[in-house]
């Protein structure tokens, strides 16, 4: 089992960018993808991001697409999500996942989770 642990979240003002930071321990594999999703308050778990094991191939969320980054370092075992010209929307519990099979696309193909981190855009 991994233990995935996020860290960064915070309160940002609208336009503001930040870096959340996703380390990986416990039986790490560094052929797996990973992946960022995000929960706000009363919707559902939603793709944010991901990244292909070798780091070669990210794919986006069309509301993330030309603002949010993600990139890994595999030697150090973290997976980060670069956030920039942050919106109000983009206001919820930011969450990494290790990628077990199936579509990039869809949180029932993750099978390791974090707790979370909460990002808050506001003024």
């Amino acid at each position: 089992q991994v233990q995935l642990v996020e860290s960064g979240g915070g309160l940002v003002q609208p336009g503001g960018s930040l870096r959340l930071s996703c380390t990986a321990s416990g039986r790490t594999r560094g052929d797996r993808g990973m992946g960022w999703f995000r929960q706000a308050p009363g919707k559902e778990r939603a793709f944010v991001g991901c990244i292909t094991w070798g780091g070669v191939n990210t794919y986006y969320a069309d509301s993330v697409k030309g603002r949010f980054t993600i990139s890994r370092d595999n030697a150090k075992n973290v997976v980060y999500l670069q956030m920039n010209s942050l919106k109000p929307e983009d206001t919820a519990v930011y969450y990494c996942a290790a990628h077990s099979w199936g579509t990039y696309y869809s949180a029932a193909s993750y099978d390791d989770w974090g707790q979370g981190t909460q990002v808050t855009v506001s003024s």
